[in-house]
């Protein structure tokens, strides 16, 4: 039986990570971020028309409904409508997407250091 080198076993690990991260993204994109925008658009609050599509919205509303005590001066997004829509379940998808994102993101930099050629 032939055993795997420590780099497969990263790139592994990293499809695998890259896999939880794009069905957090999928998830609170989904569930959160609809439901928020929804809610929104009753108060004739629309989300930026540049942002149709790309989806850099998405790692602002995480971390406002993740950090909601946090000073925001230059927010892409309505901070106090988001607060005040935000509901249990979104907090929780928020903190699945951020730790999502934080781990694949430090497992693929430390990757590219250490096998980079």
């Amino acid at each position: 039986m032939t055993e795997l080198p420590n780099e497969s076993w990263f790139f592994i690990s990293e499809g695998i990570l890259f896999l939880i991260w794009a069905i957090a993204v999928f998830f609170f994109s989904q569930i959160t971020v609809k439901n928020i925008e929804k809610e929104m658009a009753k108060e004739n609050k629309m989300p930026p028309e540049w942002d149709r599509g790309i989806g850099a919205r998405l790692p602002a509303y995480a971390l406002v409904i993740l950090f909601p005590n946090i000073n925001r001066h230059g927010s892409l997004i309505d901070v106090k409508s988001t607060l005040r829509y935000a509901r249990k379940i979104d907090w929780y998808l928020s903190l699945f997407v951020n730790m999502a994102s934080a781990l694949f993101f430090t497992v693929m930099f430390s990757g590219y250091f250490l096998y980079a050629p």
